[in-house]
Protein backbone atom coordinates (compact mmCIF):
# COMPACT_ATOMS: atom_id res chain seq x y z
CA UNK A 1 0.00 0.00 0.00
CA UNK A 2 1.10 3.54 -0.70
CA UNK A 3 2.26 5.42 2.38
CA UNK A 4 0.72 8.68 3.52
CA UNK A 5 3.90 10.47 2.49
CA UNK A 6 3.57 9.00 -1.01
CA UNK A 7 -0.02 10.21 -1.31
CA UNK A 8 1.03 13.64 -0.06
CA UNK A 9 3.83 13.81 -2.63
CA UNK A 10 1.44 12.96 -5.45
CA UNK A 11 -1.08 15.51 -4.22
CA UNK A 12 1.59 18.21 -3.97
CA UNK A 13 2.76 17.37 -7.48
CA UNK A 14 -0.80 17.55 -8.76
CA UNK A 15 -1.94 20.85 -7.26
CA UNK A 16 1.40 22.61 -6.86
CA UNK A 17 2.38 25.52 -9.08
CA UNK A 18 5.17 25.05 -11.58
CA UNK A 19 7.77 27.73 -12.38
CA UNK A 20 6.88 30.52 -14.80
CA UNK A 21 7.48 29.33 -18.38
CA UNK A 22 9.93 31.20 -20.60
CA UNK A 23 8.23 33.88 -22.66
CA UNK A 24 9.65 32.30 -25.81
CA UNK A 25 7.92 29.01 -24.97
CA UNK A 26 4.53 30.71 -24.73
CA UNK A 27 5.11 32.53 -28.02
CA UNK A 28 6.45 29.56 -29.96
CA UNK A 29 3.72 27.17 -28.84
CA UNK A 30 1.13 29.73 -29.89
CA UNK A 31 2.73 30.11 -33.31
CA UNK A 32 2.98 26.34 -33.69
CA UNK A 33 -0.71 25.92 -32.83
CA UNK A 34 -1.63 28.66 -35.31
CA UNK A 35 0.40 26.92 -38.03
CA UNK A 36 -1.44 23.65 -37.39
CA UNK A 37 -4.84 25.37 -37.55
CA UNK A 38 -3.97 27.14 -40.81
CA UNK A 39 -2.27 24.23 -42.59
CA UNK A 40 -4.47 21.68 -44.32
CA UNK A 41 -2.93 18.29 -43.47
CA UNK A 42 -1.89 19.03 -39.86
CA UNK A 43 -5.33 20.53 -39.26
CA UNK A 44 -7.01 17.47 -40.76
CA UNK A 45 -5.19 15.27 -38.22
CA UNK A 46 -5.31 17.52 -35.17
CA UNK A 47 -8.97 18.42 -35.72
CA UNK A 48 -9.89 15.18 -33.96
CA UNK A 49 -9.07 16.92 -30.67
CA UNK A 50 -11.55 19.68 -31.55
CA UNK A 51 -14.18 17.05 -32.36
CA UNK A 52 -13.61 15.36 -28.99
CA UNK A 53 -14.17 18.68 -27.23
CA UNK A 54 -17.17 19.51 -29.45
CA UNK A 55 -18.97 16.25 -28.72
CA UNK A 56 -17.99 16.49 -25.07
CA UNK A 57 -19.72 19.86 -24.95
CA UNK A 58 -22.92 18.36 -26.34
CA UNK A 59 -22.72 15.49 -23.84
CA UNK A 60 -22.11 17.73 -20.83
CA UNK A 61 -25.01 20.06 -21.65
CA UNK A 62 -27.29 17.08 -22.27
CA UNK A 63 -26.50 15.71 -18.82
CA UNK A 64 -26.79 19.09 -17.11
CA UNK A 65 -30.22 19.70 -18.63
CA UNK A 66 -31.55 16.30 -17.58
CA UNK A 67 -31.48 14.54 -20.93
CA UNK A 68 -30.58 10.85 -21.09
CA UNK A 69 -27.26 10.43 -22.85
CA UNK A 70 -27.23 7.50 -25.29
CA UNK A 71 -23.62 7.71 -26.42
CA UNK A 72 -21.00 9.46 -28.51
CA UNK A 73 -19.48 8.44 -31.82
CA UNK A 74 -16.23 9.86 -33.25
CA UNK A 75 -15.46 9.25 -36.91
CA UNK A 76 -12.23 9.09 -38.89
CA UNK A 77 -13.34 12.03 -41.07
CA UNK A 78 -13.24 14.16 -37.85
CA UNK A 79 -17.01 14.34 -37.62
CA UNK A 80 -18.87 13.20 -34.53
CA UNK A 81 -22.33 12.49 -33.17
CA UNK A 82 -23.78 12.72 -29.67
CA UNK A 83 -27.11 11.00 -29.11
CA UNK A 84 -29.41 11.90 -26.23
CA UNK A 85 -33.02 11.14 -25.38
CA UNK A 86 -35.60 13.57 -24.10
CA UNK A 87 -37.93 16.24 -25.39
CA UNK A 88 -37.05 17.13 -29.00
CA UNK A 89 -37.83 20.77 -28.24
CA UNK A 90 -37.37 23.13 -25.33
CA UNK A 91 -34.49 24.67 -23.43
CA UNK A 92 -32.68 21.40 -22.72
CA UNK A 93 -32.46 20.47 -26.38
CA UNK A 94 -31.42 23.99 -27.35
CA UNK A 95 -28.64 24.12 -24.77
CA UNK A 96 -27.43 20.68 -25.82
CA UNK A 97 -27.13 21.88 -29.42
CA UNK A 98 -25.51 25.11 -28.26
CA UNK A 99 -22.74 23.33 -26.37
CA UNK A 100 -20.85 21.86 -29.32
CA UNK A 101 -19.21 24.65 -31.29
CA UNK A 102 -18.34 26.74 -28.24
CA UNK A 103 -16.93 23.87 -26.16
CA UNK A 104 -13.35 23.74 -27.56
CA UNK A 105 -12.82 27.47 -27.06
CA UNK A 106 -14.36 27.52 -23.58
CA UNK A 107 -12.28 24.50 -22.54
CA UNK A 108 -9.24 26.30 -23.91
CA UNK A 109 -10.17 29.39 -21.88
CA UNK A 110 -10.42 27.31 -18.70
CA UNK A 111 -7.03 25.81 -19.53
CA UNK A 112 -5.55 29.26 -20.04
CA UNK A 113 -6.82 30.27 -16.61
CA UNK A 114 -5.09 27.26 -15.03
CA UNK A 115 -1.88 27.97 -16.92
CA UNK A 116 -1.97 31.59 -15.80
CA UNK A 117 -1.69 30.18 -12.28
CA UNK A 118 1.11 27.81 -13.38
CA UNK A 119 -1.07 24.76 -12.61
CA UNK A 120 0.32 22.74 -15.52
CA UNK A 121 0.18 19.26 -13.97
CA UNK A 122 -3.31 19.90 -12.60
CA UNK A 123 -4.46 20.92 -16.07
CA UNK A 124 -3.11 17.69 -17.57
CA UNK A 125 -4.80 15.52 -14.94
CA UNK A 126 -8.13 17.29 -15.32
CA UNK A 127 -7.84 16.56 -19.03
CA UNK A 128 -7.20 12.88 -18.25
CA UNK A 129 -10.26 12.65 -15.99
CA UNK A 130 -12.49 14.30 -18.60
CA UNK A 131 -11.23 11.98 -21.32
CA UNK A 132 -11.80 8.90 -19.15
CA UNK A 133 -15.33 10.08 -18.38
CA UNK A 134 -15.95 10.51 -22.09
CA UNK A 135 -14.49 7.07 -22.87
CA UNK A 136 -17.39 5.44 -21.02
CA UNK A 137 -19.80 7.10 -23.45
CA UNK A 138 -18.06 6.21 -26.72
CA UNK A 139 -19.98 3.76 -28.90
CA UNK A 140 -17.67 3.01 -31.84
CA UNK A 141 -14.19 1.54 -32.33
CA UNK A 142 -12.55 4.60 -33.87
CA UNK A 143 -13.89 6.76 -31.06
CA UNK A 144 -12.51 4.40 -28.42
CA UNK A 145 -9.14 4.37 -30.17
CA UNK A 146 -9.07 8.16 -30.38
CA UNK A 147 -9.84 8.64 -26.70
CA UNK A 148 -7.43 5.92 -25.54
CA UNK A 149 -4.55 7.30 -27.62
CA UNK A 150 -5.24 10.88 -26.51
CA UNK A 151 -5.54 9.89 -22.86
CA UNK A 152 -2.37 7.81 -23.03
CA UNK A 153 -0.42 10.69 -24.53
CA UNK A 154 -1.59 13.16 -21.87
CA UNK A 155 -0.88 10.68 -19.07
CA UNK A 156 2.61 9.89 -20.37
CA UNK A 157 3.51 13.57 -20.51
CA UNK A 158 2.02 14.32 -17.09
CA UNK A 159 3.70 11.39 -15.34
CA UNK A 160 7.02 10.82 -17.09
CA UNK A 161 7.99 14.03 -18.85
CA UNK A 162 10.08 16.85 -17.43
CA UNK A 163 8.51 20.10 -16.30
CA UNK A 164 9.70 21.78 -19.50
CA UNK A 165 8.08 19.16 -21.74
CA UNK A 166 4.87 19.34 -19.72
CA UNK A 167 4.82 23.10 -20.20
CA UNK A 168 5.30 22.83 -23.98
CA UNK A 169 2.57 20.19 -24.23
CA UNK A 170 0.10 22.10 -22.06
CA UNK A 171 0.61 25.50 -23.69
CA UNK A 172 0.48 24.03 -27.20
CA UNK A 173 -2.73 22.17 -26.35
CA UNK A 174 -4.46 25.20 -24.86
CA UNK A 175 -3.41 27.45 -27.72
CA UNK A 176 -4.70 24.85 -30.15
CA UNK A 177 -8.12 24.68 -28.47
CA UNK A 178 -8.41 28.48 -28.43
CA UNK A 179 -7.34 28.90 -32.05
CA UNK A 180 -8.83 25.68 -33.35
CA UNK A 181 -12.22 26.48 -31.87
CA UNK A 182 -12.58 29.41 -34.28
CA UNK A 183 -11.93 27.67 -37.61
CA UNK A 184 -14.87 25.20 -37.50
CA UNK A 185 -17.31 28.11 -37.17
CA UNK A 186 -16.05 29.55 -40.45
CA UNK A 187 -16.16 26.10 -42.05
CA UNK A 188 -19.73 25.69 -40.80
CA UNK A 189 -20.93 28.87 -42.48
CA UNK A 190 -19.07 28.05 -45.70
CA UNK A 191 -20.83 24.68 -45.92
CA UNK A 192 -24.17 26.25 -45.03
CA UNK A 193 -23.76 28.85 -47.75
CA UNK A 194 -23.16 26.04 -50.26
CA UNK A 195 -26.24 24.20 -49.08
CA UNK A 196 -24.15 21.23 -47.96
CA UNK A 197 -25.00 21.22 -44.23
CA UNK A 198 -28.73 21.66 -43.81
CA UNK A 199 -28.92 19.83 -40.46
CA UNK A 200 -26.13 21.66 -38.63
CA UNK A 201 -26.31 22.64 -34.97
CA UNK A 202 -27.06 26.22 -36.05
CA UNK A 203 -29.93 25.15 -38.31
CA UNK A 204 -31.40 22.85 -35.68
CA UNK A 205 -31.24 25.74 -33.22
CA UNK A 206 -33.00 27.90 -35.81
CA UNK A 207 -35.78 25.34 -36.01
CA UNK A 208 -36.15 25.29 -32.23
CA UNK A 209 -35.97 29.02 -31.58
CA UNK A 210 -37.07 30.80 -34.79
CA UNK A 211 -33.74 32.67 -34.61
CA UNK A 212 -32.02 32.40 -38.03
CA UNK A 213 -29.15 29.93 -38.32
CA UNK A 214 -26.79 32.68 -39.43
CA UNK A 215 -27.36 34.43 -36.11
CA UNK A 216 -26.40 31.26 -34.24
CA UNK A 217 -23.26 30.93 -36.36
CA UNK A 218 -22.45 34.52 -35.46
CA UNK A 219 -23.03 33.72 -31.79
CA UNK A 220 -20.61 30.79 -31.98
CA UNK A 221 -18.06 33.07 -33.60
CA UNK A 222 -18.41 35.86 -31.03
CA UNK A 223 -18.07 33.43 -28.12
CA UNK A 224 -15.05 31.71 -29.60
CA UNK A 225 -13.28 34.89 -30.62
CA UNK A 226 -13.96 36.31 -27.16
CA UNK A 227 -12.51 33.17 -25.57
CA UNK A 228 -9.46 33.46 -27.82
CA UNK A 229 -8.93 37.10 -26.85
CA UNK A 230 -9.30 36.47 -23.11
CA UNK A 231 -7.37 33.21 -23.22
CA UNK A 232 -4.59 34.86 -25.19
CA UNK A 233 -4.44 37.61 -22.59
CA UNK A 234 -4.17 35.05 -19.79
CA UNK A 235 -1.46 33.10 -21.58
CA UNK A 236 0.31 36.33 -22.43
CA UNK A 237 0.49 37.22 -18.74
CA UNK A 238 3.89 35.52 -18.92
CA UNK A 239 5.05 38.59 -20.84
CA UNK A 240 4.01 40.97 -18.05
Amino acid sequence: MMSLDGVTDIWDKLVGAQPDPPVLLVLLTGLAALAVVLTRLPWRIARNAITIAHEGGHALLALLTGRKLRGIRLHSDTSGLTLSAGRPTGLGMALTLLGGYVAPSLIGLAGAWLLAGNRITLLLWIAILLLLAMLVLIRNAFGILSIVVTTGAVFAVSWFASAQVQAVFAYAGVWFLLLGGVRPVGELQTLRARGQLRDSDADQLAGLTAVPGLVWVGFFGVVNLGALALGGYLLGSAFL
